[in-house]
């Protein structure tokens, strides 16, 4: 039967969906973990770490591939590669980072589609042209994924090669730039104009912080959270974003930055250091960048910057706080100059009511 010229349905959808998942979904979450050799719990509590909700007991949810997962995941689990009490983290770790990827592919596929129905608004098209549109899509998604996550781990090789576990405990800088205002300007944005400006932000953080070694934690809509190895280039991200950023459209950028042990696991950074580069934020000044002492001490002296403190000020988890403001030296400026106190750099309305936590500062804050 011709299918061409059919506006994409349930037909189309369930060939995609075999697509994906390597076949007819068949077997319910009690079959599934009889197949596997694994107990229902433990299969329920992974499939929830990934990210999904739960299947009803007769709900044949589940494909030849879930089985096939399941069972390299026991091997990895018996080899010892993979502790029983860590494959919640990692299937978690997994799964959220993985959803978003999937989430733009998504939109990458519908606009595939909306091009192959001769469509702008929705996603259309044929049966045929859909599945064909998703084979030749995904071999090569999965291509570039191997590939980009292959030369990560080649660019953390000396900690691949110095783990000792779970954790991974070392002296990094931290920081957060943060978009001033972003609450109060998406109000006014339709949903077009406020994706571009986010893609906009995330593009342009992220170049920035790769051009300098460092690397992207996390974004948060209206922020992101990145590390870098040295203090220099932790300063270099923070002086750099601001100005790559800005543009009389945008709303303008602020960072704060800290330096400290830092635990590394599964992707994300623990540290009090996060918090408090959370904080150096919420007070710092649009288009600035306020550091704390350690990573002032590592900054004072070089030609490159002048690091001045600013007013002690009390937030949350830290009584008398010491922020100092980091700028590039002029040309012709002494470098043997003290670095004094700075008056006029410090805008004592935007201390942080100590709202914001490890996540990042909170938009809405008074600057």
């Amino acid at each position: 039967m011709d299918h061409r010229g059919e506006v994409a349905g349930p037909d189309a959808r369930e060939a995609l969906e075999r697509l994906l998942l390597d076949g007819p979904r068949r077997y319910t979450r009690l079959q599934v973990a009889e197949l596997a050799g694994m107990a229902p719990e433990r299969t329920q509590r992974l499939w929830r770490a990934l990210g999904f909700p739960d299947a009803a007991d007769d709900d044949p949810t589940f494909t030849d591939a879930d089985v096939e997962a399941l069972g390299v995941l026991s091997s990895l689990i018996e080899s010892g590669f993979v502790g029983p009490e860590t494959e919640a983290s990692i299937a978690r770790a997994m799964g959220q980072s993985l959803s978003r990827l999937a989430d733009w592919q998504t939109d990458l596929l519908a606009d595939a589609l909306a091009r192959a129905g001769g469509r702008d608004d929705r996603p259309t098209a044929s049966v045929d042209e859909a599945v064909d549109a998703a084979r030749l899509l995904l071999p090569s998604l999965r291509k570039v994924q191997d590939y980009v996550w292959r030369r990560h781990l080649a660019a953390n090789a000396d900690r691949l090669m110095a783990a000792t576990g779970p954790g991974d405990r070392r002296e990094l800088a931290v920081g957060f730039a943060d978009l001033v205002g972003y609450t109060s300007r998406s109000r006014g944005m339709g949903g077009r104009e406020l994706g571009a400006m986010v893609e906009d932000f995330e593009s342009t953080a992220a170049e920035v912080i790769a051009r300098h070694h460092g690397r992207v934690v996390k974004t948060v809509g209206d922020g992101v959270l990145f590390t870098a190895g040295s203090a220099l280039d932790a300063v270099e991200i923070g002086l750099a974003l601001p100005v790559a950023w800005d543009t009389d459209e945008r709303p303008p950028l602020r960072v704060g930055a800290a330096y400290g042990a830092v635990l590394t696991r599964l992707g994300d950074v623990y540290s009090p250091v996060v918090n408090l580069a959370s904080r150096l934020t919420s007070l710092a000044r649009p288009g600035t960048v306020l550091v704390d002492r350690d990573l002032a001490e590592w900054l004072r002296g070089h030609p490159a910057y002048r690091v001045r403190p600013l007013r002690r000020v009390s937030v949350r988890g830290y009584d008398h706080l010491q922020p100092w403001l980091v700028r590039r030296r002029p040309t012709g400026d002494d470098p043997a100059a003290p670095d004094v106190y700075d008056e006029d750099a410090f805008d004592e309305d935007s201390v942080d009511d100590g709202s914001a936590d490890q996540d990042g500062p909170d938009d809405g804050k008074p600057v």
